[in-house]
């Protein structure tokens, strides 16, 4: 396998345009890769192609049948490893090879187990160029729930926040709509539409009724079209004492409601299952839902990245279990006084040393308001 020290500026600029076309699936490839690829011959791009909806077929696929024959002989530049396996498709490393082409450069290895190099071995085996590790960092940055689930056995978890600027999320009667821009509303929608799990509280499901669902038209996210299906994510509530009501919101909502308790109900368990609800069982020695093998438990059913939405309870507990690898917070240039609910509950933090550390990776305008991502400093 060739190693990434022979990279040209050609190669990197070519992955790079693979890199975009990947994103063009940000929104509809779920539960799979994002990928993209570009076939170049003498320096032509001669074919191009992403990966759009799982069960369809991928981004080298794509791209070999706008190629054509022009494909014998050609650079391939794919920003993950050919599969070797059939899954809902074909082998796009057979594909490859049937093809003719001459070299394969990949920007990562992929991380699924039934993957994981026997791509790249496929295509070296046929007498086919490969190099590997071109943009790689880009290429993991755009995957990176399926990468954390492969290598991990869990979803990459955001936790999403909106406060006023003294870091408060509603007033003390519980009021709370709206604290931040419309803009940041659009922004959140976004997100949610991004995310395979949006997870929340029984507590704020009895005070806020939500939706938690994607209300945007297809034409608003990129690369989707007018007429395109939009994703709803997996809407997972925590409920340890089966409190949710069968008249909730969400319930009637297109896409699906997963309510997780601590210990079977059967009886209120079956009257969420009669409106359209599936129920899990997942409690911990507390007696709570117990959220690591929730999050175990959503690996298993394909979810990439997942979304905690809640109160300051849930997200406070999520965070100091070190579930959290992205807090997403949107900041509104108001106060809103010492009565008003704060952003988290951190029960146990009583000294400067027992600090939970963040780090900035982001900052930027939304509309009047400010998003901030921020990653624990231990990840």
């Amino acid at each position: 396998m060739a190693t990434p020290t022979e990279v040209t500026p050609t190669d990197q600029a070519w992955m790079a345009h693979a890199l975009r076309l990947a994103e063009q699936g940000r929104y509809s490839t779920a539960p799979n890769p994002r990928v993209g690829c570009v076939i170049v011959r003498d320096g032509v791009l001669v074919g191009e192609g992403w990966h759009r909806r799982a069960g369809g077929p991928h981004a080298e696929r794509h791209a070999l049948a706008a190629a054509g024959a022009r494909a014998r002989g050609a650079t391939v530049y794919v920003t993950l490893e050919p599969c070797s396996h059939h899954g809902r498709t074909p082998p796009c490393a057979d594909a490859l090879v049937e093809a003719g082409v001459g070299r394969v450069v990949c920007a990562m290895v992929d991380p699924n187990p039934r993957v994981a190099g026997r791509g790249i071995a496929r295509l070296e085996a046929a007498g086919i160029a490969t190099l590997v590790g071109v943009q790689a960092a880009a290429a993991e940055a755009l995957n990176p729930g399926f990468v954390q689930r492969m290598r991990a056995g869990r979803p990459l978890v955001r936790c999403k926040l909106a406060a006023s600027l003294d870091g408060r999320t509603a007033m003390a009667d519980g009021e709370s709509r709206w604290i931040t821009s419309e803009q940041a509303r659009a922004d959140v929608q976004r997100l949610r539409a991004g995310s395979g799990a949006i997870i929340t509280g029984v507590e704020t499901l009895l005070a806020d009724d939500p939706s938690l669902n994607v209300r945007l038209a297809p034409e608003a996210l990129p690369g989707l079209m007018p007429g395109d299906p939009v994703l709803q994510p997996l809407r997972v509530v925590l409920d340890s004492r089966w409190r949710t009501p069968p008249t909730a919101r969400m319930l009637g909502l297109p896409g699906t409601t997963l309510v997780v308790g601590a210990a079977p109900d059967l009886e209120r368990q079956r009257a969420l299952v009669a409106v359209g609800a599936e129920t899990l069982v997942c409690g911990g020695a507390d007696g709570r839902v117990d959220l690591a093998a929730l999050l175990a438990e959503l690996a298993r059913r394909e979810i990439n990245e997942a979304l905690i939405e809640s109160g300051p309870t849930l997200a406070g507990a999520a965070l100091a279990a070190g579930l959290v690898d992205e807090l997403v917070v949107y900041l509104a240039p108001h106060l809103m006084g010492d009565c008003a609910r704060g952003l988290v509950r951190l029960p146990g933090i009583e000294q400067m040393a027992d600090r939970l550390a963040l780090v900035f990776v982001d900052a930027r305008r939304i509309g009047p308001d400010l998003r901030l991502l921020l990653r624990p400093s231990a990840r």
